[in-house]
């Protein structure tokens, strides 16, 4: 227990914060001093063409671009260490100011440049922030709440910006040999999404192989960081891009495609990286072929719609059309009609009241029923054509089914005077309607007595 008591004492004895080298220790580690001068007798002499026929992963260069790739998110980190010392230092004199310049550098900057200097007007920022940003800083300054710092405070807060300097300077070195050496390492890769990007991506990702076994929509997301938008709307800001937005291809691409074509370079890039881990093509042809159906499917998606054809009219065919015609449906039309009386209903003469079923114009109204007479609803009745129809029809099956007359009668008549004559059988026919059935059966016992002698 005592032992735990004592390494904890010293944990936090470390942990002093007004001190910087109790703070940032990369610099003096022997790793970072080994690498750094490795990449610097590098650059001086160039790529190493004596070793491109061995395995990729037993090649001293490629092991020296995995630790750069290693050491450049050290870095990083070790900024953000540093902006974090730098900015709790500086609080006193410029609080305003962090939320003002977000980027560790830049920040850095500013306050190198700023010290103690209490009237900004006297301090040339051009070149080192945007104009905007330079005025807003000025018109901040003036009414700042903050103090000028001691000089112990001071010289260690410019000391440590001028140590995040020297680390974002060392960050460069490291990313321009990896860079110098993309062509060699992943020439596929690099043939898609370009050199400095494809450095990126195998820094973050751990290098070429840990970036082969990634799937795709992770590495869409490699060094995807969240935007600061002030309360803006972030309809037009790219969440889900990492470094595939700093390409070429995504640059060039209409902003409405960009997603789309993120998604494709990232899964264009997945598979060049895995080609080029295996060593599959040295000399770079499919990642140039993967580069060239890229923009060919972007042009593809950009280009307009095909125009409307117009659709010609169908042949006219001779053939008789199967719609009834003809005196049946003449006669369904008829039975189906509107009524004069429906028709006078449905109409309103101009300026006249119509009467209604309720009154005070409630219920159904009558439009121009009966006001042409004394205001009752009168209408004349006419015969239809089928009603007469339906008349003769009637008539015809009382008196049978032979025509228009009886069956009984004739027009040859047996009197007892006479014998055989010639009579009108239709005029016969009104005297039985008249009443006269008397005469009928009288006739018809005449017809009967002669037909039996």
């Amino acid at each position: 227990m005592e032992e735990d008591d004592d390494g904890e004492m010293a944990d936090i004895e470390a942990l002093n914060y007004d001190d910087l080298d109790s703070v940032s220790k990369l610099q003096k580690t022997q790793r970072y001093i080994d690498i750094m001068q490795k990449v610097e007798d590098a650059l001086e002499k160039g790529s190493d063409m004596s070793n491109h026929g061995i395995v990729l992963e037993d090649d001293p260069e490629y092991q020296l671009i995995v630790d750069c790739n290693a050491l450049s998110v050290d870095i990083e980190n070790e900024i953000v260490i540093i902006h974090n010392f730098i900015r709790d230092n500086y609080r006193l004199k410029f609080p305003e100011l962090e939320s003002l310049v977000h980027h560790p550098i830049d920040y850095a900057r500013v306050v190198k440049k700023i010290g103690n200097e209490m009237d900004l007007t006297l301090v040339d920022l051009e070149g080192l922030l945007p104009s905007a940003i330079i005025m807003v800083v000025s018109v901040t300054a003036s009414t700042t709440s903050g103090k000028p710092l001691p000089e112990e405070n001071l010289k260690k807060t410019v000391d440590a910006c001028d140590r995040a300097l020297a680390l974002d300077l060392a960050k460069k070195k490291v990313l321009d040999f990896v860079e110098s050496r993309m062509g060699y390492i992943a020439p596929n890769l690099s043939a898609i999404v370009g050199s400095a990007v494809a450095a990126k991506l195998m820094g973050t990702a751990g290098g070429l192989t840990a970036l082969a076994k990634m799937p795709a929509c992770n590495v869409q997301l490699l060094g995807a960081k969240k935007k600061n938008l002030a309360g803006f709307s972030t309809a037009t800001s790219q969440f889900r891009v990492g470094y595939i937005e700093q390409t070429e291809i995504f640059q060039s691409t209409p902003p409405s495609l960009r997603m789309r074509a993120c998604r494709l370079l990232a899964a264009k890039s997945t598979l060049s990286a895995r080609v080029d881990s295996t060593r599959g093509d040295p000399t770079g042809k499919t990642g140039r072929t993967l580069r060239e159906e890229i923009l060919k499917k972007i042009e593809k998606w950009q280009e307009p719609p095909p125009a409307k054809q117009p659709k010609p009219l169908p042949v006219p065919d001779s053939e008789p059309k199967k719609k009834r015609g003809g005196r049946r449906l003449r006669k369904m039309k008829e039975r189906y009609a509107i009524t004069d009386m429906r028709k006078l209903a449905n109409r309103m003469q101009f300026g006249v009241p119509e009467e209604s079923s309720l009154g005070d114009g409630l219920g159904e109204g009558y439009g121009m029923l009966g006001q042409a007479g004394n205001g009752k609803l009168r209408v004349s009745v006419g015969q239809s054509k089928l009603a007469a129809k339906v008349a003769k029809k009637f008539k015809e099956k009382q008196y049978g089914s032979s025509g228009a007359t009886s069956g009984l009668t004739s027009s040859l008549a047996f009197t007892p005077v006479q014998g055989i004559e010639l009579s009108n059988p239709q005029a016969h026919a009104n005297q039985l309607g008249s009443g006269t059935q008397s005469t009928y059966f009288s006739e018809i016992g005449t017809f009967s007595k002669i037909k039996r002698t």
